[in-house]
């Protein structure tokens, strides 16, 4: 089977040419869309699937595997919005050509997407491999070494209260052996005592029968009823024979150790927090709290940072199509107007202007240019209406003057094919017929006159059959650009005029010789009658019958002759009511007599009338 070879535009078609014609032909884009869909529902099931389920709670997933899925998500998602940034260009684009919408919106979206797409798989990497660190094994071992060195440190500062509460106590027991709480001198001991021993709070108090407790001294109490408090918590575990009783709060360390038991005698000291070593102890606590939190919330928190990049990467992609639809709108639009305006140029409309932009960018130059050349085509049309109207009105004069003539023109083209033929040139030719001769071949209905225009003549004389006329035609052939020009006459009266002319004068002296001997003939053919027909005895009607006729004749050839001397044309005939039998005997008798050798004879019914109204003499 042959096959027609492919054109030059078939082989030269770009490869991305004829894909963006098969996918339009196969739906390409539908298929992509319903591709990219699954693929997002698959890479978000699977991101889900793997935050959920392992490694356990506390631990990072590993970095490579979460920028992955990062990955995974955003290239759907991204081809999605692409998609759908091309249907918005196609729906905005409804009634005008849309591939500049769709060009100008992939172009944007791929522009923006590549960038975003690795920025946020890197970001995602460096994200993972930076905080890593902080929540694997040695981090959380470094927490944990930190937060028992506090709690190691806290508890030495609760020893050292203890020990130094217990010291404290002796000394006061020592004093209040040689003297009473009133001395004067108790108050300086007792202040010394617990600012050498970094105590901030110091009282004694006294357990009475009842068992209520009364403050004795005190040093610096911020809390009035704390001591009294704390005693009343620590005296149960002092009846039970300890020495001191120590108590941690986040203001303060609070100890109580007796003086005199026996007595019911205690002396409570108290650290509070703004103490260092309490400080380093409570900064360690919150630290290793807030670690534990995160170390909690660490996948959530990968989770949500993740998330994070992924809705900024689309808010990217998102704003770039937004962006490359608003471009493409404020781009492709002054052009679908100027394409809707050169369609009207098209179909006539010379007088419309572009009313968009005029600035001095491309597309107000482009609108200036359209404005003169639609000014210039206006101007340029009118010129030509005006010039075709000349010409219109040219060419109706020379066809009225054509149509007017009596002589014939054709115009041939170099083929012989008819341009053009007026109606003289229709009648001589071609007689009464209506059908047009325009288009045809000259030799087909005058070949005569081809001839001439083939022999390169540029004039002659032909005759042409018209019916069953024989017309003579003077031929005068001009040449012009593309064909020629014929003109021609019928010179037939013409000739006939002529011929006429010639024949009168040559009538008249055949006449003036012929009227010559008619008078004599008849005077003798009289005089012949007189003189001899009184001798014929025999024949005599057939005598008198021959010598008038000799006579009428003479007189009719004379009558003849004087109108042919006169008009040079025959005599006009009068008409009158004749017998034609009598005129059929007079012609039959001529011949009768001229052809003796010949036997005429004449068979008639005399029923029938054979009257006629003619001219005897013609």
């Amino acid at each position: 089977m042959d096959t027609a070879p492919l054109s030059s535009t078939q082989k030269s078609s770009p490869w991305w040419r004829r894909f963006l014609v098969a996918s339009k032909r196969n739906n390409l884009y539908l298929w992509l869309e319903l591709a990219f869909g699954a693929g997002l529902l698959f890479a978000i099931w699977s991101t889900w699937f793997t935050f959920t389920s392992a490694p356990p709670t506390g631990q990072f997933l590993p970095a490579t595997q979460v920028a992955a899925l990062l990955i995974g998500i955003l290239i759907p998602a991204m081809g999605l919005l692409v998609l759908l940034g091309r249907r918005l260009a196609l729906r905005r684009a409804a009634g005008s050509t849309p591939r500049l919408h769709v060009r100008l919106v992939f172009l944007f979206s791929v522009i923006a997407a590549v960038p975003t797409l690795l920025v946020a798989g890197f970001a995602a990497l460096l994200f993972q491999l930076g905080v890593d660190f902080w929540f694997s094994d040695n981090s959380r071992g470094l927490m944990e070494n930190a937060r028992e060195l506090a709690e190691g440190y806290y508890e030495q500062n609760q020893q050292d209260v203890a020990n130094e509460t217990v010291a404290m106590a002796g000394d006061v027991r020592f004093y209040l052996e040689r003297s009473a709480v009133s001395d004067q001198g108790f108050a300086e001991f007792y202040a010394f005592q617990a600012q050498a021993r970094d105590m901030t709070e110091s009282a004694i108090f006294q357990q009475l029968e009842d068992g209520s407790l009364r403050t004795a001294a005190i040093y610096d109490l911020l809390v009035e009823n704390e001591p009294l408090e704390f005693g009343a918590r620590a005296l149960p575990v002092l009846q039970n024979g300890d020495q001191v009783v120590v108590e941690g709060s986040p203001q303060r360390i609070a100890s109580l150790a007796p003086i005199d038991r026996e007595s019911g005698i205690y002396l409570y000291n108290a650290r509070d927090s703004e103490a260092e070593s309490f400080n380093y102890w409570e900064r360690a606590q919150s630290i290793n709290s807030s670690y534990e939190s995160l170390t909690r919330r660490a996948r959530a928190l990968q989770l949500r940072f993740n998330l994070a990049i992924l809705v900024v990467s689309l808010a990217l992609i998102s704003l770039a199509v937004w962006f490359a639809l608003r471009f493409a709108d404020r781009q492709v639009e002054p052009l679908t107007e100027l394409v809707a305006a050169a369609n009207k140029v098209g179909a006539g409309n010379f007088a419309l202007r572009v009313a968009g932009r005029t600035s001095g960018d491309e597309i107000g130059l482009l609108n200036r240019a359209f404005n003169r050349m639609t000014s210039q085509l206006e101007k340029q049309n009118n010129e030509l209406v005006s010039a075709n109207r000349q010409i219109d009105d040219r060419r109706a004069f020379m066809e009225a003057v054509l149509e007017s003539v009596t002589a014939g023109v054709i115009s041939v083209d170099e083929g012989g094919k008819v341009l053009l033929m007026n109606s003289s040139a229709q009648k001589l030719l071609l007689g009464d017929t209506t059908d047009s001769a325009l288009g045809l071949e000259l030799c087909a209905f005058a070949p005569e006159i081809d001839r001439l225009v083939e022999g390169g003549l540029t004039s002659g004389i032909i005759t042409q059959a018209k019916g069953d006329e024989l017309l003579t035609l003077a031929v005068r052939v001009a040449p012009e650009k593309g064909g020629h020009v014929i003109t021609f006459e019928d010179i037939t009266s013409q000739l006939l005029d002529q011929r006429q002319a010639a024949w009168s004068d040559v009538a008249r002296r055949i006449a003036h010789e012929i009227k010559n001997p008619l008078t004599p003939i008849q005077l003798a053919t009289e005089r012949l009658k007189r003189r001899y027909r009184k001798q014929i005895e025999s024949d005599g009607d057939l005598f008198d019958e021959l010598t008038s006729t000799i006579v009428r004749q003479v007189g009719d050839l004379r009558k003849m002759v004087d109108e042919f001397s006169s008009f040079a044309r025959l005599p006009k005939p009068h008409f009158r009511n004749e017998d034609a039998l009598d005129l059929v005997r007079q012609a039959l008798f001529l011949q009768e007599v001229a052809h003796p050798q010949v036997n005429f004879r004449l068979d008639v019914d005399p029923s029938q009338d054979f009257s006629i109204a003619c001219d005897r003499h013609q």
